[in-house]
């Protein structure tokens, strides 16, 4: 679905929910060969009985990625992801875990280059089925404005 937001639309505080989505043992393997991260606390469960955490741990980078698809249900044509900042995992995330984002504009700023757009920071919060916050961090837009800045 395509939704037109310009830097202006966005209200900060606003905020949106996903619906949640079930870590699986495929997930873990499927990630595992995409990033060629197969360390034990991800793969080996045997392992992973013997530590204090006790059953394995999914990939973070697997947490981040599923927890920000959740969010990918509309397209805006004004704007563009330029990154995240203050990436945080905060708790583990295992197999078997359901896990939804919520975010929230947190701020607006003006461009430091382009009078055509600015800059809205979106906070993200990954929450598990007992809504903990197993991760957290900044997404960043540049995002397009109806009426650029003028030059004064």
């Amino acid at each position: 679905m395509i939704v037109e937001h310009y830097f202006e639309d966005y209200v900060i505080g606003s905020s949106r929910e996903t619906f949640g989505r079930t870590i699986t043992e495929t997930d873990f393997v499927v990630h595992a060969g995409h990033s060629g991260d197969f360390f034990p606390h991800h793969m080996d469960a045997a392992w992973c009985a013997t530590q204090p955490i006790g059953q394995r741990i999914a990939h973070g980078t697997l947490v981040f990625t599923v927890g920000i698809g959740l969010t990918a249900s509309t397209i805006n044509p004004h704007a563009m992801s330029t990154g995240y900042d203050r990436l945080r995992f905060v708790r583990p995330v295992h197999i078997g875990d359901t896990i939804r984002t919520i975010t929230r504009i947190a701020e607006k700023r003006d461009h430091p280059k382009r009078a055509t757009h600015g800059v809205v920071v979106e906070t993200v919060d990954i929450r598990n089925q007992r809504d903990e916050t197993v991760l957290a961090c900044e997404h960043l837009y540049l995002v397009a404005r109806r009426t650029p800045l003028s030059a004064d």
